[in-house]
């Protein structure tokens, strides 16, 4: 039996993403990927769009939605899709237990 659970989105990153539609005439999803590449061998990408592709995992709450591919679902089994606000900036950040190391800038990671 696979005990593995989707990824999941805290209360804040919905949040911060409803603050960023407020401004938009047309409201976005957060899409979130998993791409090869990056200084660890895999990195994140997490960009707007509009409309959900027809094989997407879409994760909803208050209207905001988070999407992800599945190709990129079995890298992001467990983790969690936060929104923090830090000195060197605010960002979108993913806790991704299946990652064995990060680089510093937490986008690109290696399992």
């Amino acid at each position: 039996m696979d005990l593995s659970l989707p990824p999941s989105v805290t209360d804040r990153a919905y949040a911060r993403l409803a603050e960023i539609n407020e401004d938009l005439a047309a409201a976005q999803a957060l899409r979130i990927a998993v791409e090869g590449g990056g200084c660890s061998g895999f990195q994140y990408e997490i960009k707007l769009e509009e409309q959900p592709d027809g094989d997407d995992l879409v994760l909803e709450k208050n209207g905001q939605k988070v999407l992800i591919d599945k190709v990129s679902l079995p890298f992001l089994t467990n983790a969690v899709i936060d929104y923090t606000q830090e000195l060197i900036g605010a960002r979108f950040i993913i806790q991704n237990p299946n990652a064995t190391s990060s680089c510093g800038c937490g986008t690109s990671f290696s399992i």
